[in-house]
């Protein structure tokens, strides 16, 4: 045989035996044995297991990522493609160049980048060397009342300045220290946890809890707005063994009222989400908290050992740095271990959700107000309206008013009230111009519509949404155009990617928006082929800034093409 030919098949030769695929390294399968020790290796625990590799290491290698499949039982490229969705999960990949040691995030959304957040990066990457410290953007992290904002490593610094983040990187004295809140003996000394005993005890049936819930009109506070008694009454009537998931994941820029009342009551919450396990007979309840919250992460893992016993086994899970896992389906596809990408509907989560049973989804606020409706009633609940709207919302407020922050408010309040009676009025030398009723998906109205109702019914027809309830005061400092901008390019960034119109259409959209002069015809058939044909309410409401921007703001077009 012609010894060239030794080595090949098909050509007379025989190959020398070699495995094939990426090699595990047994170096870092005991790596990750080690640090995974005691904990089960579920499929359904694959982005806990991820968070473990990158809060250790500071990022994911290759070799990381091949030893967790080979210790899993999972195929090397499942682990990788949901490794990579995530954000907050630093991948390395083969051939890669090192990831610095230290990586800080300095958020560009809306709010951030009002208050100078490019400025701030530009001046944090040249006091930093960037072979040890890592400087990069980063999408809304909760922290719009003290914007801008910082994260370092995992700490964040707001409002903050080139100088202060640039001490904390050589001092972490200089972060701030855990909040002081109500823990679990203050808020039963109280009267906390009387309500979830006498629902336990049956002597408050669940037909009342049902209809009290009902009867005030409490509403999902998360953004879509459904009922919460009929949620609840649709869940129990499907067949058992029934699940709930906690939305604790609120990524909408200038969102940030769960992370308010997890760090200031957490228990009142907590009270609300067992209410709500046993109204609907839930044997496991998770809590799908934003990684951007380790402060409130800290606080449900202290103060979940301390429970009253009886009820369901709860799990707290981490998202990993994706809006898209706000909408319920996407946010169950990440509990179970894999991408956050929307599920096809029907089956609605209430029949077929997490593991395939039917699942109550709450968001944290629709919880938190439970106790106070079934122990005060629903005239209580109503009684706070405005506008002919009934109940409370929390505000998140941000932007161009003199005090932002979570403001507990009458539903139906005007923008003009709630700046004036909770806001302290507008921001000095600032003059209010235009609002986002509803964050990022909520649309931009002018200052001349700030005496619409803010509710659920009242937005609509202008082509906005309430939402999350997360208004982002403009003043006459600021450019319209570019706000609707930046939240074009946070959709594009965000989107899962999993359907042509949201995918291509935000990115479309963005460099439609990046030129001079816009092609209102173009960007209204692209607005409308995205609302028609996305799967999910992102795709859906991506370009409601744009479209209200190009409907409410004329003036700001005086060379659009028609």
């Amino acid at each position: 045989m012609n010894d060239r030919n030794r080595d090949h098949p098909g050509r007379g030769g025989r190959a020398r035996p070699s495995q094939k695929g990426r090699q595990i390294d047994p170096r870092a399968v005991e790596a990750v044995r080690a640090l995974l020790a005691g904990q089960e290796l579920r499929r359904d625990l694959l982005i806990e297991h991820l968070h473990r590799i990158q809060d250790r290491w500071g990022q994911i290698s290759a070799p990381h990522l091949a030893a967790l499949a080979d210790l899993m039982g999972l195929a090397q490229a499942e682990v990788f493609e949901v490794a990579t969705f995530y954000a907050h999960f630093d991948v390395r990949k083969e051939g890669d160049a090192p990831i610095p040691a230290l990586t800080i995030r300095v958020c560009d959304s809306l709010s951030c980048e009002m208050a100078g957040a490019a400025a701030l990066r530009a001046a944090i990457e040249a006091g930093t060397a960037p072979e040890v410290v890592r400087v990069v953007r980063a999408p809304c992290v909760g922290l719009c009342d003290r914007a801008p904002a910082v994260e370092i490593g995992h700490h964040f610094i707001a409002p903050a300045t080139a100088e202060a983040v640039l001490e904390a990187v050589t001092n972490d004295d200089t972060l701030a220290p855990m909040p002081d809140y109500p823990d679990y003996d203050a808020y039963v000394a109280a009267g906390g946890y009387r309500l979830l005993a006498r629902i336990r005890s049956g002597e408050m049936p669940i037909e009342a809890v049902l209809a009290g819930v009902e009867d005030a009109g409490l509403r999902g506070l998360g953004g879509a707005g459904f009922p919460a008694g009929r949620k609840w009454r649709s869940v129990r009537g499907e067949p058992g063994p029934r699940t709930m998931a906690v939305n604790a994941d609120e990524g909408e820029p200038g969102t940030f009222k769960d992370r308010y009342h997890l760090m200031r009551d957490p228990h009142r919450f907590l009270e609300g989400m067992l209410i709500g396990a046993h109204a609907v007979e839930a044997e496991r309840v998770v809590i799908y908290l934003r990684d951007e919250y380790p402060e409130a992460r800290a606080i449900l893992t202290r103060e979940l050992a301390r429970i009253p016993a009886g009820g369901p086994v709860v799990e707290l899970r981490r998202g990993a740095g994706a809006y898209i896992c706000g909408e319920e389906s996407a946010m169950l596809e990440s509990i179970e271990g894999k991408r956050g990408m929307p599920r096809h509907k029907p089956p609605f989560p209430f029949q077929k959700g997490l593991f395939g049973r039917p699942t109550l989804i709450n968001n944290v606020e629709t919880l938190f107000w439970i106790r106070d409706v079934l122990e005060k009633g629903a005239a209580w609940w109503s009684g706070h309206g405005r506008n002919g709207r009934k109940g409370l919302r929390s505000f998140s407020v941000s932007g161009r008013v003199r005090s932002p922050g979570v403001k507990l408010a009458p539903a139906g309040i005007t923008v003009r009230d709630l700046i004036d009676e909770y806001c302290g009025g507008m921001e000095e030398g600032h003059s209010f111009s235009a609002y986002l009723p509803g964050g990022a998906s909520g649309g931009i109205l002018p200052a001349s519509m700030g005496d619409v109702p803010l509710d659920f019914g009242t937005l609509e027809q202008y082509g906005c949404l309430i939402g999350s309830a997360a208004v982002i005061v403009l003043s006459g400092q600021d450019d319209v155009r570019a706000a609707a901008l930046n939240l074009m390019r946070f959709f594009e960034d965000e989107s899962c990617g999993q359907c042509t119109p949201c995918r291509a259409g935000t990115q479309k959209a963005r460099m439609l928006m990046e030129r001079g002069v816009w092609d209102r015809d173009l960007l209204d058939a692209l607005a409308q082929a995205m609302r028609d044909a996305s799967i999910c309410g992102l795709g859906q409401a991506a370009a409601n800034p744009l479209t209200s921007v190009m409907r409410f703001f004329p003036e700001l077009f005086p060379e659009t093409v028609a």
